[in-house]
């Protein structure tokens, strides 16, 4: 039988350890079939990103348009969208094949707009594309601290701040929103917030001693939307994707001479072909 399908709209990764690069693993793992809309391709290694090519936006919206009216979008998730002109065009391609909000296709938002070290990477008007233009058509969204610090202006350091940021992006207008507390040094445990306007939900986690999480939002939020597509609501998804970046990041990898990868690996049989 057919697979059910993910588009990822994202940012091609030449060191494939982030970007669709690994979104792709991440859904070949959770057993879908990975649809792909590129934004951009970058010169990058598991050390930094050293040059990046903008795919122009109505390219952009033509590859999310040709999957939709050909194959079917089961859900869609977003990564690194480079500019405001990119994400205007995936608004408009979202709206006229019923991607998010108003259509029938969960839509994940993950508004990468951060580097590992925190530096903001998109301009201002791309964050005001983001916050006007697609958190209220996503389903989800799944911002890590540092990019709710450049969305929200709130600096999360514990739980009653990460509260006040949910309801600060929640006001954006998405339907739900995933604080992300990976990057939440101060505390043991790794404590990710969901909330849908009304009720939060605490998804608690281990916290491991490891320099290898590149891509674990592009992991997290292909996860989410793997299971969105198999038809579970969203406080399903969000603990399926939970488990499986906990496991992703108990076993990532070295790669390199800097970050490596969050590992899917473990999803995989050890028994031989």
């Amino acid at each position: 039988m057919t697979p059910p399908t993910v588009l990822t709209i994202a940012g091609s990764d030449s060191g494939g350890g982030a970007g669709i690069q690994a979104d792709l693993r991440t859904l070949f793992a959770c057993g879908v079939h990975g649809l792909t809309a590129v934004t951009a391709v970058t010169v990058q290694n598991s050390i930094g990103v050293t040059g990046i090519v903008e795919i122009p936006p109505d390219v952009v919206a033509a590859q999310i348009e040709a999957v939709a009216v050909d194959i079917g979008i089961g859900a869609a998730k977003t990564g690194m969208l480079a500019n405001a002109e990119i994400i205007v065009a995936i608004a408009g391609a979202a709206d006229r094949v019923g991607i998010g909000r108003g259509g029938s296709t969960p839509f994940v938002v993950d508004p990468v707009s951060a580097s590992m070290g925190g530096d903001q990477l998109l301009q201002d008007n791309a964050l005001d594309a983001l916050r006007s233009e697609l958190f209220p058509r996503a389903t989800v969204i799944t911002p890590n601290l540092d990019e709710v610090r450049l969305l929200t202006g709130i600096d999360v350091t514990d739980m009653a701040t990460q509260r006040d940021a949910a309801k600060a992006l929640f006001d954006y207008g998405p339907e739900w929103v995933v604080v992300k507390a990976g990057h939440m040094k101060n505390v043991d445990d790794c404590v990710d917030l969901l909330y849908d306007g009304s009720t939060f939900h605490e998804l608690p986690g281990p916290r491991f001693d490891t320099g290898n999480t590149h891509g674990s939002g592009d992991t997290l939020a292909s996860a989410i939307s793997s299971q969105l597509a198999r038809g579970s609501t969203v406080p399903e998804a969000v603990a399926f994707g939970k488990r499986f970046i906990v496991r992703s990041v108990r076993d990532s990898y070295p790669l390199g001479n800097g970050h490596g990868p969050v590992s899917p690996f473990w999803r995989l049989s050890q028994d031989e072909v």
